[in-house]
């Protein structure tokens, strides 16, 4: 069975590149979802042609703007103009239902009192323990980024695939667990050398690359700093739009 990953956006928080944020696209037999929904996802997702009312599950890795800002628009958006119908999955760390409900009413005030149509649903995931979402298996693991997003670093299998993402983070001694065996390990890669607190950087994959036990590497968040470099390197890297079959 056929697993598709598209980048609909691979970009960091500024738009380094003139990327889109983060939006991981994963289509799998009978479910189509999204790993993070950035402020720019909409957009990004519009100019593939790409209709939001096809994507059943949201799985969030942490709550930053750049990660989880598009969910307002995308619900707005649902309920007064899409005219969404099929119910959507809201998936991330603990809190999610609360802090995107004060996301959407200091983003778009008034969200509060409108009523979706469709199913609207938050699952919360307990870190280290392997959750049924639909179909999905989510297992999230403790992430090195600002504390007051609850970050994590996640794994999903979906159609006998394993689809392994660090979300932003510095590296931490659950890395190896989250990129093992995965059919695709995407890691963020901050900065080729500059040590920044909360992310990873290129020395540090360098420096754990024996412990990272992957099918497949792709790199992810890149600065500006990073994207100078990025030809120089084995490594793949993400850009808007790239397509990948598992």
């Amino acid at each position: 069975m056929s697993v598709t990953v598209t980048f609909v956006g691979s970009g960091d928080a500024f738009g380094a590149g003139g990327r889109f944020q983060t939006c991981i696209m994963v289509d799998a037999p009978g479910v189509r979802f999204v790993i993070d929904f950035g402020g720019s996802s909409l957009i990004a997702l519009n100019k593939l042609g790409i209709p939001h009312n096809s994507i059943d599950t949201i799985v969030l890795t942490h709550l930053h703007g750049d990660h989880c800002g598009g969910i307002p628009f995308l619900l707005t958006d649902a309920m007064l103009a899409a005219k969404r119908q099929s119910p959507l999955i809201i998936a991330g760390p603990r809190e999610t239902q609360n802090m995107l409900a004060e996301v959407c009413e200091a983003m778009m005030p008034g969200m509060s009192t409108m009523m979706p149509k469709f199913d609207l649903i938050y699952k919360e995931i307990e870190v280290m323990i392997p959750t049924r979402v639909g179909d999905l298996t989510i297992t999230s693991y403790p992430a090195a980024h600002t504390g007051g997003t609850n970050p994590t670093s996640i794994r999903i299998e979906v159609a006998g695939r394993i689809i392994s993402y660090t979300g932003d983070s510095a590296w931490t001694k659950h890395m190896p667990d989250v990129a093992r065996d995965a059919d695709l390990f995407i890691s963020e890669c901050y900065y080729y050398e500059k040590p920044v607190r909360f992310h990873m950087n290129y020395p540090d994959l360098q420096a754990h690359a024996d412990e990272l036990d992957t099918k497949r590497m792709v790199l992810t968040h890149l600065s500006h700093d990073m994207m100078l470099h990025k030809d120089e390197i084995e490594e793949e890297c993400a850009y808007d739009g790239m397509v990948i079959e598992l």
